[in-house]
């Protein structure tokens, strides 16, 4: 443990050192906040109470959107194409061989990633949007610590997601089209966009049930208070650990079988 918790350790401090870049990150998820939250004031002006949120809730929607949209990697899970570009190159082998479990060392890279993405490009613009647009908060530190802890298995989600996404490469050798259509799903069926609850029909009852939605519309729900009780709060956080599972379980699935192509290979 003591080994993988350093790895998360050198993960936060390798992010923390770019710091112009976190600056322009912070200056475009305020810039894009700011874009979404004038389309949806006048969304939301046209059809009051859209999807179940007030206005106050649509505010805080697209806030925590972008405080979350690298913490979760709705886009990108930060870490794939490096991970893609070591497959590709042979370097993976190196990895495969250590005393260290492939899986286990880049998820505690990836949360050390996480931690400093949601100090350094997280609370910022949502304080500058919360100041601009006084959208809803959370009523008291229980609620904060639950969204917290939704955050974090949305992290967790998005990890397992992009892990399988660079093992693809095993086979593909070139990632970068599985790269793209998990962009476009992580875009689309997190709830970026839209809250997901507002797709007609069988799409949103789909998009619902799908792994990204518990990158943004989970954790969303738990920040604005959605889920009733510690029944309803126990149910999201079960929905998330679930997929965590079943997409983790995947990734070690398809760790096996590339080691085993690896060491055949080698042989």
């Amino acid at each position: 443990m003591r080994l993988y918790a350093t790895v998360a350790a050198g993960g936060f401090r390798r992010h923390a050192t770019y710091r112009v870049a976190t600056a322009a990150g912070v200056f475009t998820n305020t810039v894009f906040g700011f874009i979404l939250s004038y389309t949806y004031i006048a969304l939301w002006d046209e059809r009051p109470q859209l999807g179940g949120y007030s206005m106050d809730d649509a505010l805080a929607y697209v806030w925590i959107g972008q405080a979350l949209i690298t913490v979760c990697g709705m886009m990108g899970g930060g870490f794939e194409d490096e991970l893609i570009e070591r497959i590709r190159t042979g370097d993976i082998a190196v990895d495969l061989y250590r005393p260290a479990d492939l899986q286990a060392w880049w998820f505690s890279a990836n949360l050390g990633r996480s931690a400093f993405q949601l100090l350094g490009r997280g609370v910022v613009p949502m304080a500058l949007g919360w100041l601009a647009f006084r959208f809803t908060l959370p009523s008291g530190p229980g609620s904060w610590l639950a969204f917290l802890v939704a955050v974090a298995l949305g992290s967790a989600v998005s990890f397992a997601i992009w892990y399988l996404v660079a093992m693809s490469a095993f086979w593909l050798m070139d990632g970068q089209g599985v790269v793209q259509v998990a962009w476009l799903g992580g875009l689309f069926f997190s709830g970026m966009l839209l809250p997901l609850n507002v797709f007609p029909g069988a799409l949103g009852e789909l998009a619902q049930v799908l792994p990204w939605a518990s990158l943004l519309q989970v954790p969303a729900d738990v920040y604005l208070g959605k889920y009733e009780g510690g029944l309803g709060l126990a149910g999201a956080y079960a929905f998330q650990g679930c997929w965590a599972l079943v997409l983790f379980g995947a990734g070690r699935a398809a760790q096996a079988a590339a080691t085993r192509k690896v060491v055949v290979q080698g042989g």
